[in-house]
């Protein structure tokens, strides 16, 4: 996505409570404050690590059909603030969410995709426009969210890491920050668990300690995911086929559909069957085995690196294409400009257009990351090229944590 060439300017409104007074301190910090309890907590600990903290909540629209589900997003977070005695703004990304995030994920979904606008809101909003006028504005370098991750400095070189949490690193989502501004930003949770930082809430008697995650789209408010797209994206019915290319079925809209789901086809052919193609132009979906789902090598566009030196032919690093799970073994097989190819040493199933492909080293240091692409028709594996079997529980279908549709991931095949 050209980002720089949409550019809308978000709009800072007047202070909630008190107005930031900067003092030259180099010791600043931005927080960009949900109202949730991690990005309380992270601003709680700067404050109690001497930082001066400013936090930042982004006011940003519902989808048309959608609605937020409190009147007004984010005002937990100025009262967390107010608490604190932290200033604190709101700031209208309205224009720039609707270009930057709502409109591709909207694209997405009619091109046969699946896309993740978290990770879009963190590369193109957050980690550009926004902290570009945060600097601007308020002379303040260093950003912080609330996100399980970490930022570490090796011999003067600042890494972003997953969060000892391994269960709750949300690395994956933030791969997408300009290496230059790794110096910058602060993750405070990176070495906490969920359990630490509700506790830790409690203890400062912040009034968020107890609210639950939020796992639908923001932009969503409490509605299904379908209700954020364009009415033609969603009730035009059309057919399931085969890969044979025999109607099997009919579906009623190919934005309820990802690569790898099972739920909700409707077709009986006496075996489990997974979606394993998406024909925006034909109104299809194309429908196969776990074998036919799965594949070896995915490809990456629109890479940002953040380990030039560990990106190269042939080297050996960690992928994952979802959020959830495990990074897989992999071999760099390709770079041609921005796009990688990586091959796994297991076929991962159901690699899907529009999702992430992110590259980690065997200590968990993210080297990069980009958009799975379309790629080539997935073909049958040989006898010889048979999945490698894991034993994992039964996801039941997990959702995405933005709202995607559920992904049904067989039992035993790394995710």
């Amino acid at each position: 996505m050209a980002a720089e060439s949409l550019n809308p300017s978000p709009r800072l409104f007047p202070p909630s409570f008190e107005p930031w007074q900067g003092n030259g301190s180099s010791a600043t910090v931005a927080v960009l404050m949900s109202g949730g309890v991690d990005s309380s907590v992270a601003a709680l600990l700067l404050q109690q690590a001497g930082w001066r903290v400013l936090g930042i909540t982004m006011k940003i629209p519902a989808a048309e059909a959608c609605s937020h589900p409190s009147p007004c997003c984010g005002a937990e977070a100025a009262i967390v603030c107010h608490q604190l005695r932290v200033p604190h703004y709101f700031l209208d990304v309205e224009e720039a969410f609707n270009a930057l995030i709502i409109e591709p994920f909207r694209r997405s979904y009619r091109e046969g995709h699946t896309p993740n606008p978290c990770v879009d809101c963190n590369t193109f909003l957050k980690f550009r426009l926004v902290w570009d006028l945060v600097e601007a504005t308020f002379g303040i370098r260093h950003l912080a969210t609330g996100h399980y991750a970490r930022v570490r400095a090796i011999e003067g070189v600042f890494q972003l890491a997953r969060a000892t949490d391994r269960g709750r690193d949300q690395s994956y989502f933030l791969y997408g920050v300009p290496a230059g501004r790794l110096r910058h930003l602060i993750l405070p949770l990176g070495d906490l668990t969920k359990r630490a930082a509700r506790d830790l809430a409690r203890e400062a008697g912040l009034p968020v300690a107890e609210r639950p995650d939020s796992m639908e789209l923001c932009f969503a408010g409490e509605g299904d995911y379908r209700r954020a797209l364009a009415p033609e994206a969603t009730a035009s019915k059309g057919t399931i086929l085969d890969t044979a290319g025999n109607a099997v079925g009919e579906h009623d809209g190919i934005a309820g559909f990802t690569l790898g789901q099972r739920r909700g086809l409707r077709v009986a052919v006496g075996k489990p069957l997974y979606v394993i193609r998406i024909l925006p132009d034909d109104n299809a979906v194309v429908v196969g085995t776990q074998e036919e789902a799965s594949r070896r090598e995915v490809r990456a566009e629109g890479v940002n690196v953040l380990a030039p030196e560990r990106l190269r032919a042939g080297q050996r690093l960690f992928g994952k294409i979802r959020s959830y799970g495990e990074p897989d073994p992999c071999t760099v097989a390709e770079i041609q400009g921005d796009t990688v190819a990586v091959e796994f040493d297991v076929p991962q199933f159901a690699p899907t257009p529009g999702q992430h492909l992110v590259l980690y080293d065997g200590e968990g240091r993210v080297i990069g990351g980009g958009t799975i692409g379309a790629g080539a028709p997935v073909p049958s594996p040989s006898r010889e090229e048979t999945l490698v079997r894991r034993p994992r529980p039964d996801t039941g279908g997990q959702r995405h944590r933005c709202g995607n549709p559920p992904i049904d991931v067989p039992n035993g095949y790394q995710a």
